[in-house]
């Protein structure tokens, strides 16, 4: 009886049922091996030999396999059909050969599917080779340079850039965009300037809206109104004269769909729609791939098998007709720059299954179905058309001439299932023009200026972060969503309503980067890195001369920062950061004098903490500091001596900000006292809507509610270093919003400080479940519950813990079974064990190799790094 080997057990479920008794269907969880997080895992003077590890949860994966083939006569690979699939395989076939659980006699096969349905693996099953050893080197390759840059690059920043936590060979690149689009943002200066539009009416009376595009016989360019005063002659010019159909222009239009979704397109779009991060996005899409209800969802390719395409197309014609089908086929290409091993687009199993026949019961999986099963329905259908029309305006005398442009689908099409979302307003306009005639008199109803401002830049979203990764050609499908994750997780940039927004700790790395190692943290440099990659996988380049060329240079770099003091570092960054972190004075005095004593100097500092801040070289006697972002615009009266709000027992309270934001404080610096009380705006609250009562309030803090029922002990509530809190003697307990520090009573401090005993393992009131999943098969309610190790599944005494990265909602009744049941095997689960379904033999078989290989703390696939502090390596 063949073993098959897949990542997941979900993957292992579905593929299970298509295969039968004839097959002992196991899980890897995901990768068995990697390399130790310790220096000399790979070795440049060895070949770059690389040392691997199998992790420890891992262990018992690979030991439930090893027990299976001693019965079964056959391995089957059948993990995922990409570069981290076959390297999976790979490292599989690797183990067990060093374990000697695979026999030199055991056959070992290779199988890849698109797609996890019936057919696509009973024909995958059919046509079976060996591992891809062109891709597995390309995944070495990889796997090695990132190690290389992650444990060489990031000791440096450690020891030169005190606060600085790692580097990696792609995630320093994308965070590399972030603070350049941040940098350009901030060194943007808004233009002004003013448009005219005039309401009119035809003949008929219907009314309409003309914007003005030439004066005095000129064509008007964005600029050309650039102030009030040349807006009001603009508008003096349209009321003085009569105005008059010029000429009408009515041209057929045609909108094609879409192309069908890849990885990159789907992250865009599930953000756009549903504001999914790309880590979110991903997870949905992997439950519906592993469920059958999707092909492979890591994919840089959008063309679609031939009988899907039929299969869709029958599909659009018995729900929509027959005219909302084009005579032939669409057929779409992949633009990207570089194309991994190819794969087909994303795209339904089954186009007939509609969204609301599959009847999904989570909300991410639901809505992601739905948008693809949409999209590939609307990538086969006929295109709209559209009527554009425009009409032309103008004076008799040739002055003024305006213009009126509208639109009209007069076949919806595609449209009628689908439209892609935007990223930015484009400004087509969509509204339909009344009838006119040439020559038609036009009665002027309203003429109206109307000011504008030039917008900046917008910053990054992570869907248009992933656009850019992908046009300028760094990272790829497999890697999109944990690089963005990445840089969000080290605190070099923060997600505030769906934009990223660099940290100052980003913004000091990134600039030591681009003056220390600005090769290896180029855009150029790290696409072609991709595309010699990819040049491996067809082998077309041979993996350890790539190595061997980028180590070569990267060490010479390497060696160049030895001798480097962290003053000369912080010299530099501040003398490039210059011109953002000091803007020139409208005064045109010295933007580095400081504002508070007016005579020591500003510098850039960093702390111990390792935050960085601008602080006055007069310190200690002079003890401003403001963040690394110029004050600017309302934020610049916080500089200084701040805003005053008011006096309380004759203290000034006054508004200012510092290194890190905006904060209170009572009274001045002085002799007596050194550091005068403050306090940190909380989050939420914003700097302009500060009042003297709100300050005190916070200068208050902590408060004491009173005293615990219990023990009679103080019990204060307050805003700390990790946010709003209660605390009672050496137990604190996060509040959700800092606004319930000042109203919180003793009932509902004592309930959260109990919850927050509960989840730790002391004594207090039970704690409420994230989710109940329903009665084990046992008997017995399972829930979800929330640890102190992150979330857990519940059943009686048995907690065992959820995969990382798992989303608790997402989980199912049958999943945390088996995980209750993989802990259970462990005998570790407590005092009390469940009873077993039934009466077990000693004899090891194929099914009990089977049920083995869901033992463990079920889940817990490797991870990349197995410390906690080990530098980034992607």
């Amino acid at each position: 009886m063949p073993v098959v080997v897949v990542e997941s057990p979900a993957k292992a479920r579905t593929i299970n049922k298509y295969l039968g008794s004839d097959y002992t269907v196991l899980a890897s969880y995901g990768h068995v091996r990697d390399l130790p997080p310790k220096d000399g895992s790979v070795d440049p003077e060895n070949g770059f030999e690389m040392t691997w590890e199998v992790a420890s949860d891992s262990r018992k994966h690979l030991r439930a396999i090893a027990d299976a083939l001693k019965s079964d006569d056959a391995l089957i690979l059948a993990t995922d059909p990409d570069r981290e699939g076959e390297a999976i395989s790979w490292h599989l076939t690797e183990a067990l050969r060093k374990s000697r659980a695979l026999k030199k006699t055991t056959p070992v096969q290779r199988v890849v599917f698109n797609a996890i349905t019936r057919s696509a693996v009973t024909e995958a099953m059919k046509k079976p080779r060996d591992v891809d050893m062109e891709l597995v080197r390309a995944y070495l390759a990889r796997r090695a340079l990132d190690y290389l840059v992650g444990f060489n690059l990031s000791p440096v920043l450690w020891r030169k850039l005190p606060g600085a936590r790692s580097a990696g060979r792609v995630q320093s690149v994308c965070l590399r965009l972030i603070v350049e689009r941040e940098m350009e943002i901030e060194a943007f200066r808004a233009q002004e300037y003013w448009t005219v539009t005039a309401l009119l009416r035809t003949p008929r009376g219907q009314e309409f809206e003309a914007r003005l595009v030439s004066l005095a016989g000129e064509r008007l360019d964005k600029f050309a109104l650039k102030d009030s005063t040349a807006a009001e002659m603009a508008v003096q010019a349209v009321s003085s004269r009569a105005l008059s159909v010029r000429s009408v222009e009515a041209k057929p239009a045609s909108r094609n769909p879409s192309a069908p979704f890849m990885t990159s397109t789907l992250q865009q779009e599930a953000s756009r729609k549903f504001g999914m991060g790309a880590r979110q996005c991903m997870n949905a899409a992997q439950r519906l791939y592993e469920a059958g209800h999707i092909t492979y969802m890591r994919t840089d390719g959008i063309d679609m098998a031939p009988e899907a395409v039929m299969a869709t197309r029958d599909e659009i014609k018995s729900r929509f007709g027959p005219e909302y089908v084009p005579g032939s086929p669409r057929m779409y290409k992949n633009k990207a720059k570089n194309a991994q091993e190819a794969h087909e687009c994303i795209r339904p199993t089954d186009i007939s299954v509609a969204p609301e026949k599959l009847k999904l019961t989570d909300a991410d999986q639901r809505k992601l179905y739905e948008l693809i099963w949409k999209r590939t329905i609307a990538c086969q259908m006929e295109a709209a058309r559209l009527e554009r029309t425009t009409v032309e305006i103008a004076s008799g005398d040739g002055q003024v001439g305006l213009r009126a442009t509208g639109q009209v689908v007069l076949f919806d099409g595609f449209l009628r299932v689908y439209e892609e979302g935007r990223d930015d307003d484009e400004g087509e306009d969509g509204r339909r023009l009344p009838q006119m005639a040439e020559g038609d008199a036009l009665d002027r109803r309203s003429v109206t200026p109307e000011q504008h401002f030039t917008q900046p830049p917008p910053r990054y979203t992570e869907a248009t972060l992933v656009k850019k990764m992908e046009e300028i050609g760094i990272g790829r499908p497999s890697t999109y969503a944990s690089i963005v994750s990445t840089i969000q997780e080290r605190g070099y940039v923060r997600k505030d309503r769906n934009r990223l927004i660099p940290e100052d700790k980003g913004r000091l790395v990134t600039i030591f980067l681009i003056n220390y190692f600005r090769r290896y943290v180029g855009y150029d440099f790290t696409a072609q890195l991709e595309a010699q990659l990819d040049d491996i996988s067809a082998g077309e380049q041979d993996w350890k001369q790539v190595l061997d060329r980028f180590w070569r240079d990267f060490r010479a770099a390497l060696d160049e920062t030895s001798e480097l003091r962290i003053t000369e570092v912080l010299e530099q960054i501040d003398e490039v950061l210059a011109p953002h972190l000091y803007p020139a004075r409208e005064d045109g005095g010295d933007p580095r004098l400081c504002p508070s004593c007016n005579a020591g100097r500003l510098s850039l500092r960093t702390a111990r903490s390792g935050g960085a801040f601008i602080g006055c070289s007069n310190y200690p006697d002079c003890r401003y500091t403001r963040p690394l972002s110029a004050p600017d615009g309302e934020a610049a009266d916080l500089a200084g001596d701040g805003r005053l709000l008011g006096h309380d027992d004759g203290d000034p309270i006054t508004l200012r900000t510092g290194r890190f934001g905006p904060y209170v404080q009572r009274g001045e610096v002085g002799e007596e006292t050194p550091k005068p009380p403050r306090a940190s705006l909380p989050k939420g609250w914003s700097a302009d809507e500060m009042t003297l009562e709100r300050a005190l309030m916070l200068l208050s803090l902590p408060r004491e509610i009173g005293r615990h029922p219990e023990d009679g002990e103080a019990v204060e509530a307050g805003i700390g270093r990790y946010g709003p809190y209660v605390r009672h003697g050496k137990v604190y307990a996060n509040l959700p919003e800092a606004d319930e520090v000042f109203t919180i009573g003793m009932n509902r401090a004592v309930e959260v400080l109990a919850r927050k005993l509960a989840g730790r393992g002391g004594r207090g009131a039970a704690v409420a479940p994230l989710r109940e999943l329903g009665d084990h098969p046992e008997g017995g309610a399972m829930s979800v519950m929330e640890g102190r190790y992150g979330p857990y599944v519940k059943w009686g005494k048995i907690n065992a813990t959820l995969p990382k990265g798992s989303d608790p909602a997402a989980v199912t009744a049958e999943e945390a079974v088996e995980l209750l049941k993989a802990k259970a095997a462990t005998g570790k689960a407590g005092a009390r064990k469940p009873a077993k379904a039934g009466a077990r033999t000693g004899k090891t078989t194929a099914a009990a190799g089977k049920s083995a290989g869901k033992a463990g703390k079920a889940g817990k696939a490797p991870r990349a790094r197995a410390k906690k502090a080990a530098p980034d390596q992607s």
